[in-house]
């Protein structure tokens, strides 16, 4: 038994999945550079759902591309941002997004505010599905 947990409330850890294994996997993409343009000073995440879904533009769909797809994505992440309240880690997004050739279609994400990884406790954005935690 490790030492280190033999007094927590919880007991030993039994497994744990960190942000950096998830990025590693794929389960996560980090896009902190186009979230940074956008005016957001944290590394911010997106969980793979969320990035195949609204970023990465599907066959047969004009006028459309990933750079742009992003940081829409950002820039109404920002605007959440903006918009609320002080102590707030769970915000919705919504932005349009046009995943066929016809009008764009209201889209509703979250984003949360934790922790960077288990170890490094500086704050970090993960946007989401609504469904996804």
């Amino acid at each position: 038994m490790n030492t280190d947990n033999k007094n927590s409330p919880f007991g030993e850890v039994i497994y744990s999945y960190t942000r950096s294994q998830a990025v590693a996997d794929g389960a996560q993409v980090e896009v902190s550079k186009t979230a940074q343009e956008a005016g957001i000073r944290f590394p911010v995440f997106l969980t793979r759902a969320v990035y195949d879904a609204y970023v990465t533009v599907p066959p047969g769909v004009t006028c459309q591309d990933e750079a742009g797809r992003l940081w829409d994505l950002m820039t109404m992440a920002r605007f959440a941002i903006l918009r609320s309240r002080p102590g707030c880690d769970r915000l919705p997004v919504a932005l349009y997004v046009r995943n066929d050739n016809r009008a764009p279609r209201l889209v509703r994400l979250t984003a949360v505010c934790g922790p960077l990884d288990m170890d490094d406790p500086q704050p970090a954005i993960t946007v989401m599905l609504m469904d996804e935690d």
